[in-house]
């Protein structure tokens, strides 16, 4: 999948209403809510660069797709990605909006945000059409966690949001 710079919108952080289970300082805890915020940031800026994209995940990680397709560990993934990027679904752009942040410990965290998706592919030379996407928006929750310092994606799942 490839970010549209034209399109693409800075992610929004709002603060989390519930109270979270960290034991660090007030301090410490923005910067954690920052380098979150960058982390999906660079998620979003680096799907259509999977040498930048897997980076940023766990080395077992789980993403479950936009079509229910669940993909378990980052060589599995690198594959996957590759795979989608010599395709048509390299034209899929999307954005994400982050809706909330909660530090669920220390080093994990829990990503709520909606990801925005415009198929801009074409039909094929032969004239066949292109099969639309059944939504243009979904939940993407990440779970996220803290190694050796640094954010990184341990789960990624988006469900559709239909109607």
């Amino acid at each position: 999948m490839r970010t549209d710079p034209a399109t693409t919108e800075p992610s929004t952080v709002k603060p989390s209403t519930a109270k979270s289970p960290s034991t660090k300082s007030p301090s410490a805890e923005s910067a954690d809510l920052v380098a979150i915020r960058q982390l999906v940031d660079a998620a979003v800026a680096s799907q259509s660069d999977p040498d930048r994209f897997l980076p940023l995940h766990t080395a077992d990680t789980s993403v479950v797709n936009f079509r229910g397709r669940r993909v378990a560990g980052r060589e599995t993934l690198d594959a996957a990605m590759r795979q989608a990027l010599a395709s048509p679904l390299a034209d899929v752009v999307t954005t994400v909006e982050v809706e909330d942040i909660r530090l669920i410990r220390d080093d994990v965290a829990l990503v709520a945000s909606v990801k925005h998706v415009w198929d801009r592919r074409r039909p094929a030379a032969d004239g066949d059409p292109v099969t639309p996407l059944h939504a243009t928006s979904g939940r993407l929750t990440y779970v996220l966690v803290k190694e050796a310092g640094t954010w990184r994606i341990a789960s990624a799942q988006t469900t559709p949001i239909l109607g």
